[in-house]
């Protein structure tokens, strides 16, 4: 015989767990130029259709180009590739009883922190 609380306590964890996964709302996408996730790409001549394609076949990336003369070129998955972003740095953040940044001397809380 089990402890019933304990066995509520777990089935409780084991739910929350599944509900955090949904409460973001995030959904996975698969990294850009993979079979799953080509990069798309439109362009207006046919010799910048075989200067991208020889980009992306150089690196061994997937890709779709669309060639289009009437309409504007569009290579910002491309630039994507060639240039990916850089994850954030976050400044630290002052804590309520550390100095204050301004110089006075006082706990931030006092000063500035309100």
């Amino acid at each position: 015989m089990g402890n019933k609380i304990a066995d509520i306590g777990r089935m409780k964890s084991m739910i929350d767990s599944e509900n955090r996964l949904r409460v973001g709302g995030f959904k996975k996408t698969a990294k850009l130029g993979t079979e799953t996730n080509p990069a798309v790409v439109h362009v207006r001549t046919e010799a910048r259709l075989k200067e991208v394609s020889a980009l992306f076949n150089e690196r061994g990336w997937k890709y779709k180009v669309g060639l289009e003369p009437d309409k504007p070129e569009d290579i910002t998955a491309l630039e994507r590739l060639l240039n990916p972003p850089k994850p954030k740095r976050v400044e630290k953040r002052l804590g309520r009883n550390e100095p204050c940044s301004c110089g006075s001397g006082k706990k931030y809380k006092i000063c500035c922190g309100e």
